[in-house]
């Protein structure tokens, strides 16, 4: 029997909802906020926001169970548990570890009620995405939202004086786009080459297409990624009108659809006369199906917020099971993101993060997030082939390929890395060391962009090599699909233990010359992991 309620009634059960939330005890939230720079004086006060300023934020709700899901990851990754690689769909992650129903009903009763609107987030990505002005955010989080000089660059930023807290009956996880003083950028470099001008390509004035890249590391012609999506992170849009350029003058046709997805309201499109320049987000895709060109679909995940974007890419349905970022940036507390990064391992996705174009880490470049723990991380080589469209020849460490060890970050060095540390004289014992994987990333592509026309042998960055990676596993996932196989999931454990036996010189080209001010050697180094896909290797006939 339906019964229906007075709207008296209903009004009193709404006053209650209020009060409750309004009686709460301001709580702070679970990772931090306030920048080192604001704290310690170094960025110097200069204003504050105008109140009526419209802002948009992203507030994280934290996953239950986090002993529980620590000890899912761990089976879903050991060879000998009857639980490994059986991962979870997004709806029973939610059930299991994700924010119950009541919390996240709570946390949009408590944005409506101090006047925000909630305008985007699921519970399945944990987040409620909001928007309000500066006044209603200072009151609602019971902070000053300032500006202030950068200490490094010639502009300024504005973010919060103190912690935020929250008038709610339990803590939250993060709130998303409280400051802007680290700006995400691109792990990609322009240089006209001199030097490092590629002879044995396929594209035009001999520089490489992503086909190239496919036969030097795969060599194959069977396995084309059909059947997978891949999904790629944007922190700007894109003009598909720049990848049909790029397909049109490489004699090649592309049948892979290419879908946006805006996962927070920024648009889609990207013109360079209106000051978007889309040239990360080309080579993206045409790197990513440069390797597997018979991938279904490519999403393109755009965002203004890590969150938001992590959050839509580990929801998603379908849910792609190779994932890769080519930005970088300096979030205010490194765990942020964490949650989104063990969400998608355990539902069998793998996150490959470009390590950036700086060399060897340095306290001036961001690393974040190529140094998570929950992420592979794909340094940088300068490859050689044996002629257009042919195949591997010789590889070295590229100079400006990121790699190292981030102690600032202080993420601990994973279990799956102990042994290979152990056996590393540059490596650290005690944090996570990076790349793990590399591929390509010299100064020796071809690149359409900014609908101006294209360039050769100008454009380099390990931002060519994630997405590499990423068309790369779609191999495999397709040649474990045809078995009746679920995808590989989170990579690192494997690869670790791959690099630990008998079989590493049949998985890897290793890259044993070079520096990024690391030295390349035999094995794991901090130039270039464990190096790069090799050709016909047991990693693609694996589908145990």
């Amino acid at each position: 029997m339906i019964r229906k309620f007075s709207t008296s009634l209903l009004t009193i059960i709404a006053l209650l909802s209020v009060a409750s939330i309004a009686g709460a005890e301001s709580l702070p939230l679970l990772t931090r906020h306030v920048r080192e720079a604001t704290r310690n004086g170094q960025a110097r006060l200069v204003g504050h926001l105008p109140a009526n300023q419209s802002m948009r934020l992203d507030i994280v709700l934290p996953m239950h169970n986090q002993a529980g899901l620590t000890n899912l990851l761990n089976e879903l990754y050991n060879p000998s548990s009857p639980s490994y690689r059986q991962f979870l769909t997004v709806q029973e992650f939610t059930a299991k570890f994700g924010p119950t129903q009541d919390d996240y009903d709570s946390v949009i009763r408590f944005a409506t009620s101090n006047g925000f609107t909630v305008v985007g987030g699921t519970r399945d990505a944990m987040d409620v995405q909001l928007k309000g002005s500066v006044a209603s955010i200072e009151t609602a989080f019971h902070v000053t939202l300032g500006v202030y000089q950068h200490p490094t660059e010639n502009r300024t930023f504005y973010a919060v004086d103190r912690e935020p807290t929250l008038d709610l009956p339990f803590q939250l996880w993060h709130i998303s786009g409280l400051d802007n003083y680290s700006i995400p950028r691109p792990a990609l470099e322009h240089r006209i080459a001199k030097n490092s001008k590629a002879t044995t390509g396929s594209c035009p004035q001999q520089s490489f297409c992503g086909s190239d890249m496919r036969a030097a590391y795969y060599g194959g012609t069977t396995l084309t990624g059909a059947g997978q999506n891949i999904g790629l992170l944007e922190y700007a849009g894109f003009d598909i009108a720049d990848v049909n350029t790029y397909y049109q003058n490489a004699g090649q046709t592309r049948t892979a659809a290419v879908t946006g997805i805006s996962t927070d309201g920024t648009p889609l499109s990207c013109l360079i006369n209106q000051g978007c320049d889309d040239t990360e987000q080309t080579i993206d895709i045409t790197q990513a199906l440069g390797m597997a060109p018979g991938t279904t679909t490519v999403y393109m995940y755009v965002g203004s917020s890590d969150t938001a974007l992590l959050g839509a890419m580990s929801s998603d349905i379908p849910l792609p099971a190779q994932l890769s970022a080519s930005w970088i940036w300096d979030p205010s507390d490194p765990g942020t993101d964490d949650p989104y990064f063990q969400k998608m391992a355990a539902q069998g996705q793998n996150y490959f993060q470009a390590s950036g174009d700086d060399g060897k880490f340095n306290s001036g470049y961001p690393t974040w997030p190529c140094d998570s723990a929950y992420v592979t991380s794909v340094g940088g080589t300068d490859l050689e082939t044996t002629g257009p469209g042919g195949a591997w020849k010789s590889e070295t460490a590229w100079s400006d390929g990121g790699g190292g060890f981030w102690a600032a970050d202080d993420i601990p060095i994973p279990a799956w890395q102990k042994k290979t540390a152990a056996g590393c004289s540059s490596c650290s014992q005690t944090y996570r060391n990076a790349p793990d994987v590399s591929a390509n990333a010299n100064f020796t592509f071809y690149v359409c962009a900014d609908q101006s026309g294209c360039s050769a042998n100008e454009y380099g960055g390990t931002s060519f090599a994630a997405p590499m990676w990423a068309g790369y596993l779609a191999l495999l996932n397709q040649k474990r699909a045809s078995h009746g196989l679920k995808s590989i999931g989170f990579i690192n454990p494997a690869i670790y233990a791959a690099g630990l036996s008998k079989q590493y010189d049949n998985d890897f080209n290793d890259i044993v010359s070079g520096s990024n001010g690391y030295s390349a050697g035999k094995g794991f180094d901090l130039a270039t992991g464990w190096g790069s896909p090799k050709a016909g290797n047991s990693i693609v006939g694996d589908v145990r």
